[in-house]
């Protein structure tokens, strides 16, 4: 004898209802904080694409000439532009790849530990809390090859090796300071992930036998798919609009610019609002597509990993 059960309807409704109503909450309380985040960024970047179609510079502010689509040609007929695109995906993928790879090992260990498991992680995430400018001065400092410690680390370089005189060395040193500022960022967005991963999974693959490895591949880093998109994307994105470290430790010498910094360089330092304003356009459309390709490369179905 097979016995059938079924939902009430007044249940599914009721249901449906509250569904309804915490959607509507949820809209209202986000709302405010939507309208007050378009007026302060929609204005600048209308403002940018606007500058973008004229040919203007702050030394003759009252000749203004419309050029169109001039400034993106000019900008992306030159071969500086690509130089400094090149750069800045290059940094942006050695750091977020290095970063994800010690950043998961310190979520591990804080997610293991359980002896002074606050002391741990407060000093792992110390890094993340010092200013990107003041840790750029100390990685100068660091890399200085007239008081620096990283030649008396490293012999073979030599003990006057100067780090900044050429491209290679230049942008090893940039990446370092990069890896050690927001490696504790990567490690916290992990060990978040790190926390849905269900124990009783990682049992039943021990008692079949699975080495810690197998437990890796096959339960922790599949669990962690959403975890790991978000913390890539999220440091890919800071990444790729570097700035602050280029303009400490090399200001763009030796060929070491992003493009952040020609950015800067166009608009503040030349003064050519115009091409300045082309390039911050550039940049936002070039950070939308590194983000639209991040997420279809890890193709996470957020409403599965929330178990929607």
């Amino acid at each position: 004898m097979t016995v059938q059960t079924a939902t009430a309807p007044g249940r599914v409704t009721e249901e449906s209802e509250r569904a309804k109503a915490e959607n509507t909450l949820g809209r209202q309380l986000v709302l405010p904080a939507i309208v007050l985040m378009m007026v302060v960024t929609a204005f600048p970047m209308l403002r940018a694409l606007y500058l973008s179609l004229f040919d203007y510079s702050l030394t003759a502010p009252d000749d203004r000439d419309f050029v169109g689509l001039s400034n993106y040609w000019t900008a992306l007929s030159d071969s500086l532009f690509w130089r400094d695109t090149a750069n800045t995906v290059m940094i942006m993928v050695v750091t977020v790849a290095v970063e994800l790879v010690i950043g998961f090992a310190f979520a591990m260990v804080m997610h293991r530990v359980i002896f002074a498991r606050g002391v741990i992680r407060t000093s792992i995430l110390i890094p993340y809390g010092i200013i990107t400018v003041v840790s750029g001065f100390a990685w100068q400092f660091a890399f200085s090859n007239s008081n620096g410690f990283v030649n008396g680390w490293l012999p073979f370089m030599g003990d006057d090796f100067n780090w900044f005189a050429q491209y290679d060395s230049s942008i090893i040193a940039i990446m370092a300071s990069e890896i050690w500022k927001t490696t504790p960022f990567m490690s916290l967005l992990l060990l978040a992930g790190l926390a849905n991963v269900s124990e009783d999974m990682l049992e039943a693959a021990k008692v079949d036998g699975a080495t810690w490895w197998q437990r890796l591949y096959k339960v922790i880093l599949p669990n962690m798919r959403a975890a790991i998109m978000v913390a890539v994307l999220f440091r890919a994105l800071d990444a790729y609009r570097i700035f602050d470290n280029i303009f400490v430790m090399t200001a763009g010498a030796n060929k070491t610019e992003s493009i952040s910094f020609l950015t800067y360089r166009q608009t503040v330092e030349q003064f050519q609002l115009g091409i300045g304003s082309a390039l911050s356009v550039l940049l936002f459309l070039s950070v939308l597509v590194v983000a639209f390709l991040i997420v279809k490369l890890f193709r996470v179905d957020l409403a599965q990993a929330r178990q929607e």
